[in-house]
């Protein structure tokens, strides 16, 4: 089957998602966490993107990232990827794939859901129990989107900073927004454009109602 189209365009936010090969882990401990975000700052600063909303899981990453220039995501998680397998190889004395593949991303065109994948990518250490509230897990940018805490990696995008002129008045928009559901159809939109990598806009290109011509993926 013919790989789906991956569109990507500077100036427009981006929800990727990278997998482990074969569901099994792609990070082992809380040090390769700290050396994939090393990483990503490295990388995101060299190709000029700008990251918004990231979680490190066991066996996958979700990322929220705006590229400026053409090429800057394929870039940046090209260099991720490489040094990071190379790394993790060489101290557990391995060889082969780390990543199940190319990693998928699809442009956020629809403001409406720019929040919600802000919020879908926070929530997904709630949504596999591994804690009960997104401010218990490490591996997130909730600390610093909802709390406030420092995280050299985040950049507010557009939409984020309209939640209020100060930045306390933003956090507690945010938290708030984060503590309601989101909608059951937004989470499932949000899954298949992932799945099939079409743009998530306001065009309705998409039926959302429409069958997944990828088929069923594990979800998170």
């Amino acid at each position: 089957m013919a790989r789906p189209t991956r569109f990507t365009l500077p100036g427009l936010p981006h929800h990727i998602v990278q997998r482990a090969h074969r569901r099994e882990p792609c990070f082992f401990e809380d040090a390769d966490r700290e050396c994939y975000l090393c990483l990503l700052r490295e990388h995101a600063e060299k190709q000029d993107c700008q990251i918004h909303a990231y979680v490190l899981m066991t066996n996958h990453v979700h990322l929220l990232v705006t590229p400026r220039q053409e090429g800057g995501v394929g870039k940046m998680m090209q260099g991720i990827g490489r040094t990071f397998v190379r790394k993790i190889n060489a101290r557990l004395e391995r060889n082969g794939t780390l990543w199940e593949g190319r990693y998928r991303a699809c442009i956020v065109g629809d403001e409406r859901y720019l929040l919600a994948c802000y919020r879908y990518i926070e929530l997904n250490p709630v949504r596999a129990g591994m804690v009960q509230a997104p401010g218990q897990y490490r591996w997130s940018s909730y600390r610093g989107n909802a709390l406030g805490q420092p995280d050299p990696l985040l950049s507010p995008h557009a939409a984020f900073l309209a939640l209020g002129t100060e930045a306390m008045a933003r956090r507690k928009a945010y938290q708030a927004l984060v503590r309601e559901q989101i909608p059951h159809q937004h989470l499932e939109r949000i899954r298949r454009h992932i799945r099939t990598q079409r743009p998530l806009d306001h065009g309705g290109r998409s039926d959302p109602a429409a069958p997944d011509p990828q088929g069923s993926r594990p979800r998170g």
